[in-house]
Order: C-alpha cells, then structure tokens, then sequence
C-alpha cells in the first residue's frame, strides 16, 4: 500500500509517502514541504498548495491520502488556512480517484508513539525509528505528514475489515417494517 500523507497548512503543508503493509517494515518514498509565502494572497496561496500535491500525486502515484483532519484551535485565522489547505488536499485525491481518510492528530501520535499525548519530537523520533531513517525530518510538518501514511497503513486493514462486517450485518438484517397496527 502507498499513501501519501499530508499535514495540511497554509504556509507549510506537510507532504510525505509511505509504501509498506501493516506488520512489516515500511518504506519512505519522499518526504517535503509545499511551502507558500506569507503575505501572498489566499488564492494564489491555495493554488500553489494545489500545485505542490498534484506534483506530489503525478510524481509518487499514492493509492490512497492520508490528511490530518481539521480540528478547532485558538486561532481562528490559523485553523482557517488549515482547513483551507485539507480541502484542497481532499479535492486532488478526490480529482483523481484516489480515496481520502482523515486522522486527528491524537490518532496519528497513539498510532506511531503509543500516546495521543505525544509531542512533535516524539513523533518525530519514532517515524525515524519506524522508517528507519538518519535522523527526523524537517520541518516538524514532513514528520507529521510520514506519520498521518504510517498511521494510515496501519489502521486501514481493521478499518476496512469493520467497514465489511458493518456492510455484512446491514445486508442480513431483516428489513424493518414501517406498516401500521392494524
């Protein structure tokens, strides 16, 4: 399974994929950051995050994207970029085919560390453990991006297993009636 995760954010987007099955050691494709300057307008902002992924998706042909799913901050303006920036993430993926699945952060942390408390350089610590790398990506973004694929191959199997046996008790269930007493 290749995915491609992405820590989505407006000035720094995470990007990094992942090749490997749950239970054997995993791969690193590539891993970076689509970066867009700061005092640039939002839309050509979102245009360069949409350029960057799908130079990303051309270049590693993902089966499936992992992005960090959305979740409230203090900053209003920030967790608007974010959600901004997952949104055209989704929209590539989607574009192509390509299944999207959201992670929250405390998923993606619990996944590689063992904690949904886990700070960056924890996280940073054990995707180069488990990737077996040099030393921690940088910025904290591409860590975080090879985390949301790693935690994404890993879960995928019981998920998609759950999915199935959901799918398999709806179809044997008996139809309910909504007749009248009569």
């Amino acid at each position: 399974m290749r995915v491609l995760g992405i820590d989505p954010g407006l000035t720094r987007c995470g990007v990094g994929v992942v090749e490997g099955v749950a239970g054997r050691p995993l791969t690193m494709l590539g891993v970076g950051v689509v970066r867009t300057p700061a005092n640039a307008e939002s839309g050509q902002r979102l245009v360069a995050v949409e350029q960057g992924i799908e130079q990303w998706l051309d270049r590693y042909r993902p089966e499936f994207v992992a992005v960090e799913r959305v979740f409230s901050q203090h900053n209003v303006r920030t967790v608007m970029g974010t959600a901004q920036a997952s949104a055209v993430a989704m929209l590539c993926a989607a574009r192509r085919g390509i299944p999207v699945a959201l992670h929250t952060p405390s998923e993606v942390k619990a996944a590689v560390t063992g904690s949904g408390r886990a700070d960056k350089a924890q996280v940073g610590a054990m995707v180069t453990r488990l990737l077996r790398l040099d030393a921690p990506p940088r910025p904290a973004d591409a860590a975080d991006a090879l985390a949301l694929a790693i935690c994404h191959i890993w879960r995928a199997p019981a998920q998609n297993r759950l999915q199935q046996a959901v799918a398999l008790h709806a179809a044997a269930a008996p139809p309910t009636s909504k007749g009248r007493r009569g």
